[in-house]
C-alpha cells in the first residue's frame, strides 16, 4: 500500500473536494448566511451621467414601514480613510460613496435605504426622489478621441525603427474594436456586515479576502484585529471582485450607523454599473512583412475608455511586444476619460483584448502574403523573448501548433476563402495564440496533522470557481505521501495566513508552493522528532510519532516566494486555440463547430479541474466573439442592455465540442510543481480564432466584435 502512495498523484483527474456541496446546495454563499437581527440595503441608483445632486427628497421613503435610516451625501458617516485621500494622485477628485453631491456616471449610487426586510426597503428606495443639476456628458469612445490621454502607467514602447512596418514590401495596417463586455457571474455581488462594538464581521464576494481586509482597515482606520473578512464561496466573478467596491464600504458604513447586521445584494442591473467591466478599446494595427513573410515591424496603438475619477490601464497592447520575432515594434497606449463607471480587470486583461487585434491582423498578412497563418507564425517563432532579451523558462508553443492542427482538422482547410462547404454552410479553421504571464507571489500556509492522521491546511486565498482547494489537496497530497481523502484545505476567511488575491492566473504557483513548502517542513519536524532520515520515514509512522511525543497534534505556519527568477529568465503560459465554424450562406448564422485549446502551461495539477476551466474560457471566447456586447444610449449616458435578457451571453446551443489538450511539461524554473497558470489564457486568442475561421469561411473580415449575421449578410 505504501508503495501506490508514493505515486505521484499530480495530474490525475480528481473530482472537486467542495463538488457535493456545491451541486446539493450545502455550500453557503456570502448572501446565504442568516444572521440574527439582520436587515436589509437597498442603493437608489442616479439617473444622470455627470452634474450635482441639488436635492434629495426622502420624506416619504422615511415613512415607509420598517425604514431604520436613509444614508445621502447628505447625512453619511464621515470616514476618516476617505478624508485623507479625497484627491487622487493624478489632482481629479476621487469617487467616494456617499462622498459628496458631484454626480460621475449613470447609475451612481446617490443613497442608501435600509430596513427590516428586503421588500420594504425596495419599495422605500422606490420612493427616494433627487434632482439635478446636468452637466454635460461624455461617454461615446469613438466622440472622444481627441481627448485621450497617456496614463501614469501603460507607457509607449519602442523597439528599433519607429513605425518601421511602413517601409515593408508588404503592408497590412487596420483597425479592429472590442465593446464593452460585462462580467456576468451568476452570483450577484453582495456584502453583510456587522459590528461587535469596534470590531466588523464582513460576508462579501471577494477574490482576496486580505485585500478587501486592506481596504476596509484602510477607510475606517481599524488594525487587523478588528477586521474580519469572509469568502469562501464564490460563484463567479473574472476580475469584478479583484477589488473592494464602493457598495462594500456603504454597507460597513451603514451596519455600524444602524447599530445591526446589514445585508446588501446588487441588482442585474446594478452589476453593469457598479463592479466593472471589460473596457471599449479601439486597437489600430500596422504589421509589414518581406514577400517571404518576415515581419519587420509590427505597431500597435489602442484607445481605450476609463472613467473620469481614476485611471483603469490594462496594457491591450503588451503583448505585441514579444509574442513574435520582430527586429522593430512600436506600441502606443492611450485612455479616454469618459462619464462612466470605473472598468476593472476581466477574465485575460489587455492581453485578451490585445491578442485579439494582433491575432486577426497576422491572420489578414497571411492571406495577403498567401501563406498559411500557422506557417506565418512559425516564420516569425520567437525562442526567446525579444522585448526582454531574455529565455523563456519553458516555452513549447510549436508543440501546441502541431497538436492543434492536427485536431482540429488543419488539412482539410483551404487558405481560398469561402472554397468549403457542407450543405448549405460554408465552412472556415481559425487559429488565434493566448499569452499571460506565469507569476508567483508570496502567500503562508498553515498546516496541522492531528494524532488521528487527518491533515488540515489553512490559507487565505479564494476559489472563484477553478477549483483551489482541490489543487491544494493534491499537491499536499503528492509531499507527504498521503491519501487526497486524509486531507482538507480552508480558504477564504482572512484569519488565515497571507495569500495574494486570485486573478492573474497566479494561485496555483503561489499558494501552491506555500503548500508545497508546508508539507515539507512538516515532514521535516517529523524527521527532528522521530530521528529518522527521509528514506526511512513513511505516511503509516506520522501519526505514531505524534503519539510519542504525546502532542495533539503538529503544526507549521511555512511562507514561500519566488526569487530572482524573473530577473533571469521570462516567464509566461501560452495557447493555441483552433476553431472550425459553419456560417449559413443565406442568414449568415455563425456556428462553432468544434473547438481545440492545446496549452503550454507546465505541470497540470489537476486534469479535470484544468480541463474545465479551459473550457470555460474558450466559451467566454465565444461569447467575446460572437454574442457579448455592452450598449450605451449616449444621449443619457446609461446602458440600453444591462440585464440578462439582452446582454447575450453565450449558452448551451451556442457551445459547441471543446477539447482542451495538455503539453504538461514542467517549467524548471517558476516553482517547485513546475505549473504555470491557465485561467487565462483559456480565452485568451480564442475570439481572433472564431473571427480568423470566419474569414476563411466567407472571405468577409468583421473587424468589429461582436460577429453578428447582419455584419455577415
Amino acid at each position: 500500500m505504501e508503495k501506490e502512495l508514493k505515486k505521484s498523484v499530480i495530474g490525475e483527474p480528481m473530482d472537486r473536494v467542495d463538488g457535493r456541496l456545491k451541486v446539493t446546495g450545502a455550500a453557503t454563499y456570502s448572501a446565504e448566511f442568516n444572521i440574527p437581527n439582520l436587515t436589509y440595503a437597498v442603493l437608489v441608483s442616479g439617473t444622470i451621467a455627470s452634474g450635482t445632486i441639488t436635492a434629495i427628497d426622502t420624506r416619504a421613503a422615511e415613512r415607509a414601514p420598517g425604514v431604520l435610516t436613509i444614508i445621502t451625501h447628505l447625512n453619511a458617516p464621515q470616514l476618516a480613510g476617505y478624508q485623507a485621500s479625497a484627491i487622487a494622485a493624478n489632482g481629479k477628485p476621487n469617487y467616494r460613496v456617499f462622498g459628496g453631491d458631484k454626480i460621475f456616471f449613470n447609475g451612481q449610487p446617490v443613497a442608501m435605504v435600509v430596513a427590516d426586510t428586503f421588500e420594504r426597503a425596495t419599495y422605500a428606495a422606490s420612493l427616494v426622489k433627487a434632482t439635478y443639476q446636468k452637466d454635460e456628458h461624455k461617454t461615446s469612445l469613438e466622440d472622444n478621441l481627441a481627448n485621450a490621454i497617456s496614463p501614469s502607467r501603460g507607457k509607449d514602447y519602442q523597439r528599433g525603427a519607429i513605425d518601421a512596418y511602413k517601409t515593408a514590401p508588404v503592408q497590412v495596417e487596420q483597425t479592429y474594436m472590442l465593446p464593452t463586455e460585462v462580467h456576468s457571474p451568476m452570483e450577484l455581488h453582495n456584502t453583510t456586515a456587522m459590528w461587535d462594538g469596534d470590531k466588523v464581521t464582513v460576508y462579501t464576494k471577494s477574490q482576496g479576502v486580505k485585500a478587501t481586509q486592506q481596504s476596509i482597515m484602510n477607510t475606517f482606520k481599524l488594525t487587523d484585529d478588528k477586521v474580519q473578512v469572509n469568502s469562501r464561496f464564490v460563484g463567479g466573478a473574472f476580475g469584478s471582485a479583484l477589488r473592494t467596491w464602493p457598495h462594500e464600504i456603504a454597507t460597513v458604513m451603514a451596519a455600524k450607523k444602524v447599530g445591526r447586521p446589514v445585508k446588501l445584494l446588487l441588482t442585474r442591473e446594478q452589476q453593469f454599473t457598479m463592479v466593472g467591466y471589460r473596457p471599449k478599446t479601439i486597437q489600430k494595427i500596422g504589421l509589414g512583412a518581406t514577400a517571404d513573410g518576415q515581419l519587420v515591424g509590427i505597431t500597435h496603438e489602442s484607445y481605450s475608455q476609463s472613467s473620469v475619477f481614476e485611471e483603469f490601464t490594462e496594457g491591450s497592447n503588451n503583448v505585441s511586444r514579444f509574442l513574435y520575432a520582430s527586429p522593430n515594434v512600436t506600441t502606443r497606449y492611450k485612455i479616454i476619460p469618459l462619464n462612466v463607471g470605473a472598468p476593472a480587470p476581466m477574465r485575460g486583461p489587455g492581453e485578451a483584448t490585445g491578442a485579439y487585434a494582433i491575432e486577426s491582423a497576422l491572420d489578414e498578412l497571411s492571406y495577403k502574403l498567401n501563406i498559411d497563418p500557422i506557417a506565418l507564425r512559425l516564420k516569425n517563432y520567437a525562442e526567446n523573448d525579444p522585448e526582454r532579451n531574455l529565455p523563456y523558462s519553458s516555452k513549447y508553443l510549436k508543440e501546441c501548433y502541431s497538436i492543434g492542427a492536427e485536431k482540429i482538422g488543419w488539412s482539410n482547410r483551404s487558405q481560398t476563402p469561402g472554397a468549403v462547404k457542407e450543405g448549405d454552410w460554408l465552412v472556415g479553421y481559425g487559429i488565434g495564440c493566448g499569452v499571460f504571464g506565469a507569476h508567483r507571489g508570496r502567500a503562508t500556509a498553515k498546516i496541522r496533522i492531528n494524532a488521528d492522521g487527518n491533515v488540515n491546511i489553512q490559507c487565505a486565498t479564494a476559489d472563484i470557481g477553478p477549483g483551489t482547494a482541490t489543487s491544494m489537496v493534491l499537491i499536499a497530497s503528492d509531499a507527504l505521501g498521503m491519501p487526497t481523502d486524509k486531507i482538507t484545505f480552508e480558504l477564504g476567511n482572512s484569519a488565515f495566513p497571507q495569500a495574494g488575491q486570485q486573478g492573474g492566473s497566479s494561485t496555483v504557483s503561489s499558494v501552491g508552493s506555500a503548500v508545497h513548502d508546508a508539507s515539507l517542513a512538516l515532514k521535516k519536524k517529523l524527521m527532528e522528532l522521530s530521528g529518522k532520515t527521509e528514506s526511512d520515514l513513511s505516511p503509516g509512522n506520522y501519526t505514531d510519532i505524534i503519539k510519542q511525543q504525546n502532542l495533539p497534534y503538529l503544526e507549521i505556519t511555512q511562507g514561500s516566494q519566488g526569487g530572482d527568477e524573473g530577473s533571469k529568465y521570462s516567464m509566461y503560459s501560452f495557447s493555441a486555440h483552433f476553431c472550425k465554424v459553419h456560417v449559413h450562406s443565406v442568414t449568415g448564422q455563425v456556428k462553432v463547430v468544434k473547438a481545440v485549446a492545446v496549452v503550454d502551461a507546465g505541470t497540470i495539477i489537476n486534469h479535470k479541474t484544468a480541463g474545465s476551466q479551459m473550457i470555460g474560457g474558450v466559451v467566454g471566447g465565444i461569447g467575446m466573439a460572437l454574442t457579448e456586447e455592452a450598449l450605451f444610449d449616449d444621449r443619457y449616458g446609461r446602458y440600453i442592455n444591462g440585464n440578462f435578457a439582452d446582454y447575450h451571453v453565450p449558452v448551451h446551443a451556442d457551445v459547441p465540442d471543446i477539447e482542451a489538450v495538455f503539453i504538461d511539461k514542467p517549467d524548471p524554473v517558476l516553482n517547485p510543481m513546475g505549473t504555470k497558470g491557465i485561467g487565462e489564457i483559456s480565452i485568451i486568442g480564442f475570439a481572433p480564432a472564431i473571427a480568423n475561421a470566419v474569414y476563411n469561411a466567407t472571405g468577409k473580415r468583421v473587424r468589429e466584435m461582436p460577429i453578428t449575421p447582419d455584419k455577415l449578410i
